[in-house]
């Protein structure tokens, strides 16, 4: 009972932290999509479009999968007449930024610097559709799209846009509770038993290899199979409980921004009649070198820190 309990305490705090962003950010966005804002940021970036092998109209799915979710900007995408490039870029950029009030917010609360988050991940977002721009040369043919995604319900009058918004807001906790309390039970008991030991000893080669220690291989584990919120709410309790140092914290997270949620944010692109295995190798080589590589900068800055405060016995 005593696991049950800790477990049930953790998963609600790490739900109400959570949800403290959630709830506010996802009213917020809704209210916005019934005014001008999103358009006339759509109208910023169109320019940039022809850059990414993308026509003006693919902003309209990059901009509201920014904004909101991978589901609404695929049901954006499936109201466009696109080629199959055109639709596998968007989903390679919108994997490695979509949601970003939200899923960069959260990382913010764990003591990752938002800018950070941000430029990794709208970084990842433009350079790899300028490469694969670049590189492939074939996709001209029209998308044939299959399963409809469902889209969300207009509405009018703003009582019942706010309406809406509490709606949302509410069924984003409710979904956030769902799953990160049974997570939360389930981690306190595998800390209980000892089998968090045992799990990080497992992955022990794959997050040194990434350049860090043990106790990130819980949140590498959940931001992989449930996604970078969850990841998050793993990490709160790693960083009170485990002492996770600051470089694994970072890198961490710089692994989970390139690639979280592989498996539903794989799936849910299949509709889009494109190479979903290509898009998951993707962001895994990328997320891979880009965590290897700041790793080692990190490694060589903290060596030269170190080296600059060595006294000198040169007279």
């Amino acid at each position: 009972m005593g696991t049950l309990r800790r477990g049930l305490k953790a998963g609600f705090q790490t739900t109400w932290e959570l949800g403290k962003i959630i709830f506010p950010i996802t009213l917020a966005v809704t209210i916005l999509r019934y005014t001008p804002v999103l358009e006339w940021i759509i109208g910023i970036i169109e320019p940039v479009m022809k850059w990414l092998g993308l026509s003006g109209e693919a902003a309209i799915p990059l901009v509201i999968g920014n904004f909101l979710n991978l589901y609404a900007g695929i049901g954006a995408i499936l109201t466009l007449d696109l080629s199959v490039k055109e639709v596998f870029i968007l989903a390679v950029m919108l994997s490695f930024s979509h949601n970003l009030l939200i899923e960069s917010g959260v990382a913010a609360k764990v003591g990752v610097k938002l800018w950070v988050i941000l430029t990794v991940r709208i970084g990842l977002a433009f350079l790899s559709a300028f490469v694969i721009n670049l590189v492939w040369h074939g996709g001209s043919e029209q998308a044939v799209y299959g399963l409809v995604s469902k889209t969300s319900e207009e509405v009018s009058g703003w009582g019942a846009i706010i309406l809406q918004g509490l709606e949302k807001a509410s069924f984003g906790v409710l979904q956030l509770a769902l799953i990160v309390i049974p997570l939360m039970i389930f981690i306190q008991i595998m800390k209980d038993f000892s089998w968090l030991q045992t799990f990080s000893r497992w992955m022990a080669p794959v997050t040194r290899s990434l350049g860090m220690k043990e106790n990130t291989s819980t949140t590498l584990a959940a931001g992989l199979v449930f996604g970078l919120a969850y990841g998050a709410g793993v990490m709160i309790q790693a960083v009170k409980e485990d002492g996770v140092e600051k470089k694994d914290l970072y890198l961490a997270f710089i692994f989970l921004v390139a690639c979280h949620a592989v498996i539903e944010d794989t799936l849910i692109f299949i509709p889009l009649g494109i190479p979903v295995i290509w898009l998951l190798l993707v962001r895994l080589v990328t997320a891979i070198i880009l965590t290897i590589v700041v790793s080692i900068v990190w490694k060589r800055r903290e060596i030269s820190a170190s080296n600059r405060k060595e006294p000198s016995y040169e007279h």
